[in-house]
């Protein structure tokens, strides 16, 4: 009768680890660092082994299986606190590999983001060629009224230069920040709403630069306003971008509830925001300590324009296409994943 008991016990066994074969062998794989996982799927898998474990240390206390799984629930405790230990290294990834992944997800909002925006520049502009009073309307009789006695005093961009550079520079950043908050925000209102923000500026950008352009000093404003432009409208624009992804999973929810892809596309969008806050504060310095430096040469104020453009294009653009090539290539599994 014992023997019986003891085959029957060993048939038991052996089915269980025909169960779990494939996926103790992937576990060995992430112990040894040989898969890659986030700590929140690292946490699992080490609750499901030690759920082994503890089934097979009831059941099949002396056999080598409890052993084999003892040793594997070691490895895999040691791999968390290894984990523990390196998040500090978070915050540079947050950065380096996190943000633009989460750009290369939100590609096409960006692009669409882009051509309303460019498309809201081409209607200011022609708004302001045809009626006089277009630019007044958008910008403000005082805004106006001022920068006509800037021109007339020679110093078109004097502006930027009434107030101390510490002000300015706390004020701009902050209202910087919340255009770009509520070009995200209102995206929870779908994409159209984070297109309001974006057709608001875009329209306000277009008029100001024909302004200008109908006064003779086009490549004078270009020159002062994108030394800080570059990185502010960027910003603007990705932050546009972030919101009408994030409305677009409540629209367009393919496989998943509504709900559960608007989670998805909402932290999505948050994390490029959050990522957007140097990015804001850098213009803003630029905005406060250096656009109202009118005496600078072109030369220089062309400098800081395009060492601004080659940082958006470096870590917008580049960035995101070359870390998901290289996921590619190496993790094809979590590729599926975040596609």
């Amino acid at each position: 009768m014992q023997n019986l008991v003891n085959y029957y016990n060993s048939m038991k066994e052996a089915f269980f680890v025909r169960q779990n074969k494939d996926k103790w062998q992937n576990y060995e794989k992430i112990g040894k660092n040989q898969l890659s996982i986030t700590p929140d799927e690292l946490a699992n898998t080490y609750i499901d082994i030690t759920t082994d474990l503890s089934y097979a240390q009831s059941k099949y206390r002396d056999s080598k299986l409890a052993q084999y799984l003892n040793g594997l629930s070691s490895t895999l405790h040691h791999a968390i606190y290894k984990n523990k230990r390196e998040k500090s290294k978070r915050f540079i990834s947050y950065w380096l590999e996190e943000v633009p992944l989460e750009m290369f997800k939100a590609r096409n909002a960006m692009f669409i983001s882009l051509i309303v925006f460019a498309i809201s520049i081409v209607i200011g502009c022609f708004s302001t060629s045809v009626d006089d009073t277009f630019v007044r309307f958008i910008l403000g009789d005082d805004y106006v009224e001022m920068t006509l006695r800037n021109i007339a005093n020679n110093d078109p961009m004097g502006v930027y230069k009434s107030q101390s550079s510490e002000f300015m520079f706390l004020v701009i950043t902050l209202n910087n920040l919340k255009v770009a908050f509520f070009a995200f925000a209102l995206g929870i209102f779908t994409s159209f709403g984070s297109s309001y923000i974006l057709i608001s500026n875009g329209v306000m950008l277009g008029v100001f630069q024909y302004f200008f352009y109908q006064k003779g000093l086009l490549a004078d404003s270009m020159l002062s306003i994108w030394i800080h432009g570059t990185l502010e409208i960027s910003a603007i624009v990705i932050a546009g971008g972030a919101g009408i992804h994030m409305g677009n999973g409540w629209l367009f929810p393919g496989t998943y509830s509504r709900m559960a892809s608007f989670k998805k596309s909402s932290k999505t969008g948050l994390k490029i925001v959050i990522g957007l806050v140097p990015v804001i504060i850098t213009a803003g310095f630029l905005e406060s300590y250096i656009t109202r430096h009118s005496e600078f040469s072109p030369i220089a104020k062309a400098s800081f324009i395009l060492v601004s453009l080659i940082i958006v294009i470096l870590y917008f653009i580049y960035l995101p296409l070359k870390i998901k090539k290289d996921e590619s290539k190496f993790n094809p599994n979590r590729v599926l994943q975040t596609t």
